[in-house]
């Protein structure tokens, strides 16, 4: 609990109507999508840069707990505080498109802007911001950056890192820093904007971001492959790209997955089938496009495919899409907990993954619906459980701790974009020897000698 001359010298510094004790914000602020609930003390709303480097320093001096927050939509307890302290939360004041720089091809954001609205201010001026993530229409680009965000179009066009050009930062003792440059190259000194994508947090708060932008392609195409097996599916995957065909995305449902789509919503999906694959293509040619697409089908057909549907317009594309989009919800017929995992390993691996995923559900009687981004290996797999039930919870995590092993000795990784939080902190020793822990303890040690920005996750 926090002392209230604590409160009192933090509203001095954001002003009474930026800083929240009442019960109500407290409980607003206490989880995110994995539902564990950890109420903060406080929630303070910093108005710019000079705020966050005001509470910062103030909280280090203090041994005060800080969290720094964006939407609150990930899946590991990354921005929830744990052990009390406060939340720093981004989306009431900086929240701004600084700039886009059309000569450059270049935008520069607060980290409380919405991943859809970057996407969107972009496409207006004739450019592209490609990350995707499917919490993109509600999810910050703060929040993207700290986890690492991907998305369907990572098959093509990478992840948020390979858009990140520069960061403004504060450190824990309230340091600014500037990290990268808005150049293409830049090899002066160590990598420190590299360091902080993907720390969750826990290093420094990030303030300013200077990202990337491309020309946005004038056309896309999209079809759908249906599979007897998952295996044949996954083998179509790796070798679509080993043919050098590159899709914008190469996603994918197993048959639980299209079952409980059908089950929920009537589309008229192919419930027999063992897998379908949805690819879409973009580019300045239509005839190329076309090309893609054939090329995509004859490895397909190669590979099993039984059915092969282009989509004539916008409007089939999207009832294309469709089961993809809204598989995650649908899944939820299978049980009243999902463990929602996602791992990544090399697309060549993926059909090995599939199968012993099949035998872990076996083991364990439980049902596995796994779906995803497979265009770049990363398989979201979901153990459902009766939540109320705690035997079946502890079978359940069983299950995903076996899953992480066949991901890592696969030369996978336990998180391809959710990140590591507290959810997936007990599991870090799989995926890194003590030589490794050790390195991570010290950079965070370096940052933050306090610990008091972002503790206890990640496994550090």
């Amino acid at each position: 609990m926090i002392d209230t001359p604590h409160i009192k010298a933090l509203t001095e510094i954001v002003g009474v109507e930026n800083i929240y004790t009442d019960k109500a914000h407290l409980i607003a602020y206490s989880y995110d999508a994995t539902r564990n609930r950890f109420e903060p003390d406080a929630v303070l709303f910093p108005r710019d840069e000079k705020d966050v480097s005001e509470i910062l320093r103030y909280c280090d001096k203090n041994g005060i707990i800080i969290v720094p927050r964006g939407a609150g939509s990930g899946f590991t307890g990354g921005s929830l505080s744990i052990k009390g302290g406060i939340i720093l939360a981004f989306e009431k004041h900086m929240n701004k498109i600084l700039e886009i720089d059309m000569d450059n091809m270049v935008a520069v954001v607060q980290p409380g802007v919405i991943n859809m609205e970057l996407q969107k201010a972009a496409e207006m001026r004739g450019l592209f911001y490609p990350p995707d993530p499917a919490s993109e229409e509600h999810s910050t680009i703060g929040g993207n950056v700290s986890e690492n965000a991907g998305g369907m179009r990572a098959a093509k066009y990478g992840i948020t890192k390979d858009y990140v050009m520069a960061l403004r930062a504060v450190l824990p003792n309230g340091d600014i820093i500037r990290a990268g440059k808005r150049t293409i190259k830049d090899v002066a000194g160590y990598n420190i904007a590299g360091i902080l994508i993907a720390s969750e947090g826990t290093l420094a708060a990030i303030t300013e971001i200077t990202l990337k932008l491309i020309a946005k392609p004038k056309f896309t195409k999209t079809a759908l492959g249906v599979f007897p097996s998952v295996r044949h599916a996954m083998s179509a995957v790796y070798k679509t790209f080993a043919k050098g065909i590159t899709p914008v995305a190469m996603e994918f449902l197993d048959n639980l997955s299209i079952r409980a789509v059908e089950e929920r919503f009537h589309k008229g999906l192919p419930k027999d089938a063992g897998a379908i694959l949805i690819a879409d293509v973009d580019g300045d040619e239509p005839t190329l496009l076309d090309e893609q697409i054939l090329k995509i089908s004859e490895v397909f057909k190669e590979n099993g495919c039984n059915d092969f549907k282009t989509a004539k317009n916008e409007d089939e594309a999207k009832d294309l899409w469709f089961a993809r989009r809204n598989c995650s919800q649908s899944i939820t017929i299978y049980g009243s907990k999902k463990l929602n995992e996602d791992i990544t390993v090399p697309r060549s691996k993926l059909p090995q993954l599939l199968e012993e995923i099949e035998q872990i559900a076996k083991k364990y009687d439980v049902l596995i619906p796994c779906f995803g981004h497979t265009g770049d290996g990363n398989v979201h797999t979901n153990v459902m459980v009766d939540g109320s039930n705690k035997e079946q919870l502890d079978i359940g995590h069983k299950a995903i701790e076996e899953i992480f092993k066949i991901a890592i000795d696969l030369g996978g990784t336990l998180s391809g974009e959710h990140g590591i939080g507290i959810s997936k902190a007990p599991f870090m020793h799989l995926a890194f020897n003590e030589a490794e822990m050790g390195l991570f303890r010290a950079i965070k040690k370096t940052f933050d000698p306090n610990n008091i920005l972002n503790p206890y996750k990640m496994g550090i």
